[in-house]
């Protein structure tokens, strides 16, 4: 995994550049949101684009809370997919708030748009967030991207439904596919390309997110969180490093584990403490695959009663 820092514009180099003398290959880079309501497989996607695992995945709403950056360098052409939390239409708590702000922010910025559905579905939740694209002079193109595609029993359908989410908004592409299948990622690589502008790239070319690896390292652990506590976790839980330290090829980490009641800490530790070291252990084998060294992984489950109710506390765990 390459976590690195933004250089200023233009200071990542230019493959021809091997070769003194030879024509100069232009550079493309392009910002592209990943935009959808919550399930619809946006942070598989990314990870799918980018060829590694950069944004952590669950069946659990609102398993994504930042805006996470993956990258694929392709020849000439720098993507920067930018993976964004369900955008929340039932709740109205700062945590929600905050999610739903990172979503716009995210739409502000960028070339162009996955929006994110499930193909032959579109939901009143969809709609709302298809409301956000901006319009007039700051409108971007919108790609459908009709994801799980291999849930769909009658492909004959799928036609009908395509012609009709043109009612909706006037997409600059309509891309059926499976997120899982490289195939279909490929295609669907070769169909954004032409819409990246011609610019310097903002990263390295074997850069594949901006985030560090002690952001990584709270996500991981927070998938461990919930796949293994499944429904009994309310999502408001969050994974705080405490401790992150580089000793050659080691890495020690601390974190904390914040949970809202003295109930919730019960859930995360389990009988005898049996599903707290699972999720440690789990934790712990992927972070090692992830940085390519060995780790010491402690964790602590600590109860912060309101937290996600509360924005300095919000700002406090990191959140934008």
């Amino acid at each position: 995994m390459t976590a690195t820092d933004t250089p200023p514009q233009g200071a990542a180099g230019n493959p021809a550049d091997a070769s003194p003398g030879a024509p100069q290959v232009p550079q493309h880079c392009g910002l592209i949101a990943i935009v959808g309501r919550p399930n619809v497989g946006k942070s598989t996607l990314l990870n799918a684009l980018v060829g590694q695992k950069v944004s952590i995945t669950s069946a659990k709403a609102q398993t994504t809370r930042h805006r996470i950056t993956g990258i694929r360098t392709v020849d000439e052409t720098q993507f920067v997919f930018v993976d964004t939390p369900g955008f929340q239409t039932q709740h109205s708590a700062p945590l929600n708030r905050t999610l739903n702000r990172t979503v716009q922010g995210a739409l502000a910025d960028v070339d162009v748009v996955l929006f994110v559905v499930e193909a032959g579905r579109f939901s009143q939740d969809d709609a709302k967030v298809l409301a956000l694209m901006p319009t007039g002079e700051y409108a971007k193109p919108v790609f459908l991207i009709a994801n799980k595609l291999d849930e769909v029993h009658r492909r004959s359908d799928l036609a009908p439904w395509l012609q009709g989410m043109q009612k909706h908004h006037a997409f600059a592409e309509f891309v059926p596919l499976t997120a899982r299948k490289d195939a279909d990622v490929q295609r669907l690589l070769g169909i954004v390309k032409p819409y990246v502008p011609e610019q310097p790239w903002l990263y390295e070319e074997d850069a594949l997110t901006d985030r560090t690896d002690r952001f990584l390292a709270s996500e991981i652990i927070r998938e461990k969180l919930f796949r293994l506590t499944g429904d009994e976790l309310p999502y408001t839980s969050t994974v705080v490093i405490d401790t992150f330290e580089e000793e050659g090829n080691l890495r020690r980490i601390s974190a904390s584990i914040v949970v809202e009641r003295d109930s919730h800490k019960g859930i995360v530790i389990g009988s005898g403490g049996e599903r707290l070291k699972r999720i440690g252990s789990e934790a712990r084998q992927e972070l090692e695959k992830l940085m390519d060294a060995k780790v010491f992984l402690e964790l602590w489950v600590k109860v912060r009663s309101g937290w996600a109710d509360d924005d300095a506390h919000l700002r406090s765990y990191g959140y934008e």
